[in-house]
């Protein structure tokens, strides 16, 4: 059976103390196949040329981010890394967007861990992290694409971001479930139908098409990783996404998808 692409909403590191979510992380993940290897393309890493990050011994993590208390500093993840899937993938991009490059000393950023510490807390699965090269939707597409063939190895191709992101918005002072403020909402509602339908030709052109848009998302980097899976998605199987979380998370929307 050949592995699903995923998109999700991965939180910020208070994600570990919200029960609700923890649980959806970890009751997706066992609703599939146990993957050989975990791909991640994450929000947070943007590099060009393509890179990946380091793939030998237990891989580190890079805590990115400031002002949280300690303890968030003190989670570990010790995936062992995926150097073979790493030669694959340089295989499988080629010369395109300038091929791929190693960088043996990048740990896996927060877009990448904290949701693999929910959804395979043992951390026995080799996972190795992939760069954004650009922000283009149609360029991340044919990237997805060309990754493609990874499914039918085994491996579990990720895009991690946020399906509305907009710091404005967080206000760690109301509850987590907390109302929505309505372009998140109507942004939220959008995609849903969009992604559900398998309309690339409106998700790769959100910009124009979808309702504050730009509310949404004031920079695109969250919602970038979803045209990597969307183009994985295309290829083999179909690019109609299944909702395998929604609600709102401090007004967010933490949306995402299962592609079959």
């Amino acid at each position: 059976m050949t592995t699903p692409v995923l998109y999700l909403s991965h939180g910020a590191p208070p994600l570990a103390d919200d029960a609700t979510w923890t649980a959806e992380l970890r009751a997706w993940s066992s609703r599939f196949d146990r993957p050989s290897a975990v791909l991640m393309v994450s929000a947070h890493w943007e590099n060009a040329p393509v890179a990946v990050s380091a793939t030998t011994g237990n891989i580190p993590l890079l805590y990115d981010f400031w002002g949280f208390p300690q303890r968030y500093y003190e989670v570990t993840y010790p995936a062992p890394g995926a150097p073979e899937l790493a030669g694959t993938v340089a295989g499988l991009i080629g010369e395109v967007e300038g091929g791929v490059h190693q960088d043996p000393a990048r740990g896996l950023d927060h877009g990448a861990y904290v949701p693999l510490v929910e959804m395979y807390p043992e951390a026995d699965i080799p996972v190795l992290q992939l760069s954004m090269p650009t922000l283009d939707p149609s360029r991340l597409f044919a990237l997805g694409q060309r990754l493609a063939p990874l499914r039918d190895d085994g491996v579990l191709l990720v895009g991690s971001g946020f399906t509305t992101h907009n710091l404005g918005w967080f206000n760690p002072a109301a509850p987590p479930d907390a109302p929505a403020p309505t372009p998140s909402v109507e942004f939220d509602h959008w995609a849903g139908e969009r992604v559900a339908a398998g309309d690339v030709d409106a998700i790769l052109d959100w910009e124009h098409r979808a309702p504050a848009a730009r509310e949404a998302h004031p920079r695109s980097e969250h919602w970038a990783p979803l045209f990597v899976a969307l183009g994985a998605a295309s290829v083999a199987g179909s690019p109609r996404g299944r909702s395998a979380v929604d609600g709102f998370w401090y007004g967010l929307s933490k949306r995402s998808w299962q592609f079959s």
